[in-house]
């Protein structure tokens, strides 16, 4: 247990695996832990170094072990995977993750603090409604188009259209198809009240953080852009330079060059796609 330098930990909802070594990169420890005991095993280990794959609960895990002196390290699993030897299981999967950690060019994940993740829930849950909301737009205009009734684009009008038939008696809707109008007249405005309150809260969080309001100070940032960057970007010294922002983002050219022969296409669309959206 003293000899341990590197430990990858193949993160789980019940059960954890933990592959070990020491400063030679030789194997040391090879375990298995549910997760009520995994905060306890480490917080009696000696700092190390433990790799993890960038996953749903992993910025909790680099947040509580990090306060245990440890120096957590998240990777995407895409970059871990060439590393997993034969057939895949959670053994191997953490004598990966452990190899993988180790690399001096591997790319790591920044972690998030709290807040940052607070402000990302706020916009999954605003991208939810969003997406709800074109949803019933969508089906609203295919039925009233199935009696002839052509809505145009736009959310304007189906705010003032669909009550105007439901409550029109010469609108050529049965009842049965009117009391559906009404119920999906109803969602709409409820899920637009809600969209509303999301960007409410999304402006409030925008004024009460600095690197927000910094951000709002240069062209194209709102309130949803520069809530989401500072959400989506974890820890800003993680990147040397603005270029590197961008090929996180995927807005740079794709590129598939040999020798003298530069190709460079489109942008190659990785990373944050929400973010990409709205920059």
């Amino acid at each position: 247990m003293k000899n341990i330098a590197t430990i990858g930990i193949d993160l789980a909802k019940n059960i954890f695996q933990i592959h070990g070594t020491d400063s030679k990169g030789k194997t040391v420890l090879v375990k298995r832990m549910k997760r009520a005991n995994v905060l306890n095993f480490f917080a009696n280990m000696k700092p190390c170094v433990i790799g993890m794959e960038a996953c749903g609960g992993s910025h909790h895990w680099a947040r509580e072990l990090k306060k245990l002196g440890h120096q957590p390290k998240q990777m995407p699993p895409q970059y871990v995977k060439p590393y997993v030897k034969t057939n895949k299981n959670d053994r191997n999967d953490a004598e990966a993750i452990c190899e993988a950690v180790t690399r001096p060019n591997m790319h790591f994940v920044p972690m998030k603090t709290i807040e940052q993740q607070d402000i990302q829930a706020v916009h999954r849950c605003r991208e939810r409604q969003v997406k709800n909301r074109t949803a019933l737009s969508n089906q609203a205009r295919a039925l009233l188009l199935e009696i002839g009734i052509a809505v145009p684009k736009g959310f304007r009008y189906l705010r003032t259209m669909l009550p105007e038939l439901v409550g029109d008696n010469e609108s050529g809707l049965t009842p049965r198809l009117r009391e559906l109008i009404a119920d999906m007249y109803s969602e709409f405005v409820d899920i637009e009240a809600r969209i509303k309150n999301y960007n409410k809260e999304l402006e409030k969080m925008s004024q009460e953080s600095e690197a927000c309001r910094r951000l709002r100070q240069m062209p194209g940032f709102g309130p949803l852009s520069a809530t989401a960057f500072v959400a989506s970007i974890g820890d800003p010294h993680t990147f040397k330079n603005g270029r590197q922002v961008a090929a996180w983002l995927g807005l740079v050219p794709r590129q598939h060059s040999s020798g003298n022969n530069q190709r460079l296409g489109r942008i190659s669309k990785r990373g944050n796609t929400y973010l990409r959206t709205l920059l």
